[in-house]
C-alpha cells in the first residue's frame, strides 16, 4: 500500500487526523448571503471587493491559495504587492453579479496543479501582472458589453503579452498531522528583473467578539511567532531568510467604512496601508495581535526565481528547515506514486495531466463553510440587532439549519457556497479518490442540522427552498459500489444511513410535487437555469401548472436508485424486500403518466415527434404541449438500472410482487423495459425506455444538427439558432433561441446558461445509461451514429464516442490547441500557460470553450473519471 493511501486508511481507522488542515479557505467571503447583514437581501452590496480588506468578517475567511485547520480557527494566506497597485493583493479581484455582463465572474489568472487526498502534498499556481492591476478596466469594459459579447478576461487587457507577470506557485508539504511546509516560487517571467513583495500572512478567525477567550501572536524572535488558541492550542510558525515581522488584529475599521471610532488603533487593513500607503503607524509596535505577517521585499532575475520558505507546526522546531527540502521532495513523490495507481495504463500522458488536475481542483476546492440561519436571521449577542425585515428574509423557514463543515464547493470564488445536486456529483468524482471523505459529504447533507423537518434537502445558500433534481440516491448508490470496489468491503450501515433519511426526501417530494396527484411532477427550477420556454422558479404565467418531464424523469430516476439500494439492503436485511416493491411500483406508476396513460389520457410522451415534451396546463383545463426539444426531453433516459438474475431469485417476495402487478395492471408494465426477461444474459432491466422509444430518442440526441456537438450533447437542439422556437401566451413572447455560449438575457443572473451549452453532469449521466442499456442489451442493440451516416453502433461504442467528445474540450487537438481554450493563442502556445487547464461551468455548444465559472466548478471535474 502506498504512502497516501496509507494516511487515508489510519484516517479513517480514527488513529489520526491528516484531514485536520487542509485548503479550506474561501477565494471569496465578500458578496455571500452569510455576511450579508442588510435589510433588503443585497449580498454584492453589503460588502464590496473594495470593503473586503478592512471588514472582518463573521463566519468564514478567504485569501490566495490560503489553508486553516478544520474549524478555521486559524488562516495562512498569501499576499503579494508588485509595488503599482493601489491595493496590496490578500484577495481574488472579480465582478459582482450586476457588473459582469454574465453575470458575477472572477477576474484573476491561478490554477489548481496537485493535491493528495489527505493534503499531504498541495500545488498551485497564481499568476501576478508586473504592471498596475486593471480593476477599473475589468468593470468598465464588462459593464459596456452587452449580453451577446464575451466577457473581458484579465489576459485580454493584454497584461500576458509581453510576460511581465510573475508565476507565484504556493506548495504545502505535510511532514505530519500539524507540521506543514510552505514554500513559495516566484518565477520572473518577464526580460528584466522585477521586485516583488511577498507577505505569507497568518491570523484567527474573528470568534471573540461574543465575549470569548481572544487568542494572540506573539514574536519569539528569530523569524519565529508564537500562535495561541485556547481550542486549537499553541502553534509556532518560522520564516526562513530576511523578513520583517507585522502584527495587527483582524477587526473591522470601523472608522473607515461606517465612520465610527475603533476599538483598537490596529485594524484588518493595516498590512495594506503599510506597504502600499507606507504608514508605519498601521502596525502593532509591539509585535503582537491576532494577525501578523512575514514581510518579504524581493527582486526576482530575470527569467529566474527566488523561494520563500515557511513551516507552521504544533510544538517547538529547533531546525525547522534542516529536512524542509527532502520532506517536500518525499511527499511530491508520493503524490505522483498515488496517482500513477489511478491513471489507466492505456492513458495518454497528457490525459494523465488532465485527469491529475481535474482532481486536484476537486481536493483544492474544499472549504470551511460556517452558517447558523436562527443566529443569522436575530444577530449576535453584543452586536447590533439585524434590520426588522431580516425576520421574514432570505431561508428564514430553515431556521434549524446549522453549518460548521468542511464541504466540497462547487467553486471557490463564483460559487463559495454548496449545492445539493452539485454536491452529489462532486461525490461521485471524489469517491475513487477518497471514499471516505465523499461518504461523509453525502450523510451531512441529509443530517437533522441540514436536511428541512419536512425532508426538503437545501438547495442552495441564495434560497434553500429551491428545488434541485433528487439525485443524492444515485449518487449514494455510486459511491458505495466505489468505496465497495476500492475496499473490498460492503458499507452497508452507510447505505442504511442514507436510504432512511432519503425516504423522508421521497416523501417530500411526492407530497410537495405531484399537485395533482397524477405522478407527473412539477419540480420547478431543477437545477437547470432557464432551459425551459418560462422561469421555472416561478409560478407558470396564467395562474397554470408546468408539468414537467426532467422533474418527473428525476423522479422516476429516484424511484429506480431507492429500489435498487433497497434490494441491496434486502440481500442482507430481509425488512427491506417490501421497500423495493414499494419503490418498483412508484416507477411503474410513474412511467405510466410519462407514456400518455395519465387519467386524462394526456402523458409527456410525443408520438408525433418522437419525444418527451413538459405540459402546460391552464386554469381552464386546457392543455399545450411546449414542442421545444431540450435535455428535459432526453432526461428520462437516466430512469434505468440492471441487476444480476441471482439478486432476482434471492428476493422471492419482490419478484412475487411484481408478478401479481402484472397481472393486475398489464398496461403499465407493457411500457416500460422488459424487467421479466433476462435476454439470456442473466441481466433485468427496469427503465422508463423500451427499445423504440429509446431508438427515436437517440436519434434525435444523436444528430449533428440537433444535439450531438463535437464536445458532446448541447442543452437544447440546434435546429432553433436560425429559426427560435416561439410560444406565445397572454400577449407575451416566449421565445427559445439556441445560444451556445453565454445567457443572452438577464434570467438568473445571467450567469448561467442550458440553452445551448455542454453541461458536464447531464453528459455523465447519459453516458452512464447507455452503459446500462448496454449491459442488457448487448452488441446486438445497434443504432445509427451520428443519425444520417448510415453507420451502426452498439450502444457501448457510443457511450465511448462521447467520452472521447468530452475528453476533447479539454485534450490537444492535432495543431497542439485545446479547445477549452477558445482558440487563445497564448493559452494554447505559450509553454508557461498550455499545460494549465481550467474546469469552467460549461462549454461552448459548438467549439468546446470554457464558459461561465472557470475554477473547477465542481461537476466538471466528472471528465476525471471518463479518462
Amino acid at each position: 500500500m502506498d504512502a497516501e493511501k496509507l494516511r487515508l486508511q489510519e484516517h479513517y481507522a480514527n488513529n489520526t487526523n491528516w484531514l485536520k488542515w487542509g485548503p479550506y479557505v474561501s477565494e471569496r467571503q465578500w458578496g455571500t448571503v452569510r455576511e450579508d447583514y442588510s435589510a433588503d437581501g443585497n449580498a454584492w452590496n453589503f460588502i464590496t471587493h473594495d470593503m473586503a480588506r478592512s471588514k472582518a468578517y463573521r463566519w468564514g475567511e478567504e485569501g490566495i491559495a490560503g489553508i486553516s485547520d478544520e474549524k478555521q480557527q486559524l488562516c495562512l494566506s498569501l499576499a503579494l504587492w508588485n509595488g503599482k497597485d493601489p491595493i496590496l493583493k490578500e484577495r481574488l479581484f472579480g465582478l459582482t453579479n450586476s457588473e459582469g455582463n454574465h453575470g458575477e465572474d472572477v477576474k484573476e489568472l491561478y490554477y489548481y496543479l496537485d493535491s493528495t487526498p489527505t493534503h499531504s502534498y498541495l500545488k498551485m499556481l497564481y499568476k501576478y501582472p508586473q504592471q498596475a492591476y486593471p480593476y477599473s478596466q475589468l468593470v468598465q469594459e464588462n459593464k459596456r458589453r452587452s449580453k451577446h459579447e464575451a466577457e473581458f478576461e484579465l489576459i485580454d487587457t493584454g497584461l500576458f503579452d509581453h510576460d511581465e507577470y510573475f508565476d507565484v506557485f504556493t506548495e504545502y508539504a505535510k511532514n505530519a498531522e500539524e507540521d506543514i511546509l510552505v514554500q513559495y516560487t516566484i518565477h520572473n517571467r518577464a526580460g528584466a528583473e522585477a521586485n516583488l513583495h511577498v507577505l505569507p500572512q497568518l491570523w484567527f478567525r474573528n470568534t471573540w467578539f461574543d465575549g470569548s477567550i481572544k487568542p494572540y501572536i506573539l514574536y519569539e524572535g528569530n523569524n519565529t511567532l508564537l500562535l495561541h488558541h485556547e481550542k486549537l492550542g499553541e502553534y509556532y510558525c518560522y520564516a526562513d531568510g530576511a523578513a520583517e515581522t507585522i502584527f495587527t488584529n483582524n477587526e473591522t475599521n470601523e472608522q473607515k467604512l461606517y465612520n465610527s471610532a475603533n476599538d483598537t488603533p490596529y485594524v484588518k487593513d493595516a498590512f495594506n496601508n503599510l506597504v502600499v500607503n507606507n504608514d508605519a503607524g498601521a502596525i502593532n509596535p509591539n509585535h503582537e495581535g491576532t494577525k501578523a505577517a512575514f514581510w518579504y521585499q524581493v527582486t526576482v532575475p530575470t527569467k529566474s526565481s527566488v523561494v520563500v520558505r515557511l513551516r507552521l507546526s504544533k510544538g517547538k522546531r529547533f531546525k525547522p528547515f534542516d529536512d524542509f527540502d527532502s520532506t517536500l521532495k518525499l511527499r511530491q513523490t508520493e503524490a505522483d506514486t498515488f496517482y500513477d495507481g489511478l491513471h489507466s495504463s492505456k492513458s495518454s500522458d497528457d490525459e494523465r495531466l488532465v485527469q491529475r488536475q481535474a482532481w486536484a481542483g476537486m481536493l483544492w476546492s474544499k472549504q470551511y463553510y460556517n452558517y447558523n440561519v436562527k443566529r443569522w436571521l436575530d444577530g449576535d449577542p453584543h452586536e447590533p440587532i439585524p434590520p426588522g425585515k431580516r425576520k421574514d428574509g432570505r431561508n428564514n423557514h430553515w431556521k434549524h439549519f446549522v453549518a460548521e463543515d468542511i464541504i466540497s464547493m462547487p467553486d471557490k470564488w463564483e460559487y463559495p457556497w454548496f449545492a445539493a445536486w452539485d454536491l452529489a456529483f462532486h461525490c461521485i468524482t471524489l469517491a475513487p479518490l477518497d471514499a471516505g471523505f465523499a461518504k461523509k459529504q453525502l450523510r451531512m447533507l441529509v443530517s437533522a442540522s441540514y436536511i428541512h423537518p419536512n425532508g426538503q434537502l437545501p438547495a442552495y445558500e441564495w434560497d434553500f427552498g429551491d428545488v434541485n433534481p433528487p439525485v443524492h440516491a444515485m449518487a449514494t448508490w455510486e459511491v458505495y459500489t466505489a468505496d465497495r470496489r476500492i475496499t473490498g468491503q460492503q458499507d452497508l450501515m452507510f447505505l442504511e444511513e442514507i436510504f432512511q433519511k432519503l425516504l423522508m426526501n421521497f416523501t417530500w417530494w411526492v407530497n410537495r410535487k405531484d399537485s395533482e396527484g397524477n405522478n407527473i411532477f412539477e419540480g420547478g427550477f431543477l437545477g437547470l437555469d432557464n432551459i425551459g420556454v418560462f422561469n421555472r422558479s416561478a409560478p407558470a404565467p396564467g395562474g397554470g401548472n408546468l408539468e414537467q418531464a426532467d422533474g418527473t424523469s428525476w423522479m422516476a430516476m429516484y424511484s429506480l436508485n431507492m429500489m435498487r439500494i433497497a434490494l441491496e439492503l434486502a440481500l442482507h436485511n430481509k425488512a427491506y424486500e417490501s421497500m423495493a416493491v414499494k419503490f418498483a411500483e412508484h416507477f411503474l406508476y410513474i412511467a405510466g403518466s410519462l407514456a400518455n396513460m395519465g387519467e386524462d389520457s394526456l402523458g409527456l410522451w410525443d408520438d408525433q415527434d418522437g419525444f418527451y415534451y413538459d405540459v402546460l396546463r391552464h386554469p381552464d383545463c386546457s392543455w399545450d404541449r411546449l414542442r421545444l426539444r431540450t435535455l428535459v426531453g432526453l432526461i428520462p433516459m437516466f430512469a434505468v438500472i440492471v441487476f444480476d438474475e441471482a439478486k432476482w431469485k434471492n428476493l422471492p417476495l419482490f419478484s412475487e410482487r411484481l408478478d401479481w402487478f402484472m397481472q393486475q395492471r398489464p398496461d403499465l408494465v407493457d411500457l416500460v423495459s422488459r424487467w421479466k426477461d433476462t435476454k439470456g444474459n442473466q441481466k433485468h432491466l427496469f427503465s422508463l425506455l423500451r427499445g423504440h422509444r429509446m431508438k427515436l430518442l437517440l436519434k434525435r440526441m444523436l444528430d449533428t444538427n440537433e444535439f450531438l456537438s463535437d464536445y458532446g450533447i448541447r442543452s437544447i437542439s440546434k435546429v432553433y439558432e436560425q429559426q427560435p422556437y416561439q410560444y406565445f401566451l397572454n400577449g407575451a413572447d416566449y421565445s427559445v433561441k439556441y445560444t451556445p455560449a453565454e445567457s443572452d438575457s438577464n434570467m438568473f443572473g445571467g450567469n448561467s446558461n442550458w440553452r445551448g451549452p455542454i453541461w458536464m453532469p447531464i453528459n455523465y449521466l447519459l453516458i452512464c445509461s447507455l452503459d446500462r442499456f448496454q449491459e442488457y442489451y448487448t452488441d446486438d442493440f445497434r443504432v445509427e451514429y451520428p443519425t444520417g451516416s448510415g453507420q451502426y453502433f452498439s450502444l457501448a461504442e457510443i457511450a465511448q464516442a462521447l467520452r472521447e467528445r468530452l475528453k476533447n474540450i479539454f485534450l490537444k487537438d492535432g495543431q497542439g490547441n485545446r479547445p477549452v481554450f477558445g482558440g487563445h493563442p497564448k493559452l494554447n502556445t505559450d509553454p508557461h500557460f498550455k499545460d494549465y487547464i481550467l474546469f469552467h461551468e460549461y462549454f461552448h455548444g459548438d467549439n468546446g470553450k470554457g464558459l461561465g465559472a472557470s475554477h473547477q466548478t465542481g461537476w466538471t471535474g466528472l471528465v476525471a473519471l471518463l479518462i
